[in-house]
Parts: structure tokens; C-alpha cells; sequence
């Protein structure tokens, strides 16, 4: 599939905020990661930058646009699509940019920083509700989500998008992490999942 945008939604589960310490944002907090940080794992292996400090895992329910945005569109006829990706972050220099204000791309936007899980259709909001996504690491649970616990569901998501920024067919949208983020290390293994089917796996290399 074809990626053009990469939108994704900060702070928009309140444990997650907290455990960085942040405040949790009055409207949704959208930051852009460039197209070619998305990668669909071919050989199971995931290459991540190594000698810059700790990289986070943050899990996200991964949304993709299949149709034109318009203005009250609703999320069942927007989305085509989802996924359960990562949001791979370098977390010490994103502590060195935001201490002096500058934007987070460094951290946030570095090659095979969106690993993106199996595309399945996109099965409607309230039967999307019935799932919580997941991430295993060495076969230990870390993170566990369900879009009801965002703090802006997927509606407002849409509007404040689709309003600032326009959406179309092809754009994603990480839609927040829940709490549990932590460091990755060469050679840990990973697995997300959207209810009980696993739609990624892959073996850090820090390279």
C-alpha cells in the first residue's frame, strides 16, 4: 500500500502522559512522521539506529485513510484499514530537543521508526472497541490499549485532522500509546497484536 502522510497523536492515553511526567493536552497534539520511516517488516528483522541513547517502543492502533476527507465525515467511512504498528522513539534526544524547544523530528521521524503490523479491513468503531491492541517483549506483555481509553476518540480525531491538515487515501494515523513504553536492546524480540491475532513480529538490531 501506498503511504503519503504519517499522522500521529500524542498523549492521547492519559497513563502514558503521566509516565513521561507530561500534562495531558486540551486538544489532540498531532506530530508527522516522514513516509519512509513506515516499514512493512519483510525479513524480521527491525534495523534501528544505535549510539544515540535509549529507543522506546510505544504501541499504537494504526489507522489508514481510504477515502476523501470531507467536513462530518464519520470514522467508519473515512478509514479502510488497521494495523497495530510501533512509534519508535529516541527518547534521549528527544529530551535534548524539547529542553531547548526545538521540533521533535530527530527523535521521531529516523528510518524504520513506524513499523507497521498485517493490514486487515478496518471493521467499524464499535467492533474495533471489542479489541485491545498489544505488545509482547521477550514473550513478556508490556503494553495493552483499547481505542475507548483515548482521550480523543476517533471522531475528534478525524475533525481536528482533517480541519488543520486535510486527509486523504493513503495518509496513517498512530492514534496514541497506553502506558508502558520502555527502552529496546539488540536483540529483543517483539510481537504486536490486535485482539488474538499477532500482525508483527521482528528482532531488534541496533546497528
Amino acid at each position: 500500500m501506498d503511504i503519503l502522510n504519517v499522522y500521529c497523536v500524542g498523549r492521547n492515553y492519559r497513563q502514558h502522559a503521566a509516565e513521561l511526567g507530561n500534562d495531558v493536552p486540551e486538544s489532540p497534539m498531532l506530530f508527522l512522521k516522514p513516509s519512509h520511516a513506515a516499514v512493512q517488516l519483510k525479513d524480521g528483522l527491525l534495523r534501528l539506529p544505535g549510539g544515540q541513547g535509549e529507543v522506546h517502543y510505544e504501541t499504537e492502533l494504526v489507522l489508514r485513510v481510504g477515502s476523501p476527507y470531507r467536513e462530518g465525515i464519520a470514522p467508519d467511512e473515512l478509514f479502510s484499514h488497521v494495523t497495530v504498528g510501533l512509534d519508535l522513539t529516541l527518547r534521549t534526544v528527544q529530551d535534548g530537543l524539547k529542553a531547548k524547544g526545538l521540533p521533535w523530528l530527530p527523535a521521531k521521524g529516523f528510518r524504520n521508526s513506524a513499523p507497521l503490523g498485517e493490514w486487515l479491513d478496518y471493521p467499524g468503531e464499535t467492533a474495533l472497541a471489542e479489541l485491545e491492541f498489544g505488545l509482547n517483549l521477550n514473550g513478556r506483555e508490556v503494553q495493552l490499549g483499547n481505542i475507548r481509553n483515548m482521550v480523543f476518540g476517533l471522531a475528534k480525531l478525524v475533525e481536528f485532522a482533517g480541519r488543520a491538515y486535510g486527509l486523504g487515501p493513503g495518509d496513517l494515523l498512530f492514534t496514541g500509546t497506553p502506558g508502558g513504553v520502555g527502552p529496546l536492546h539488540d536483540g529483543d524480540e517483539l510481537a504486536w497484536r490486535l485482539g488474538n491475532r499477532t500482525l508483527g513480529k521482528a528482532k531488534v538490531s541496533m546497528v
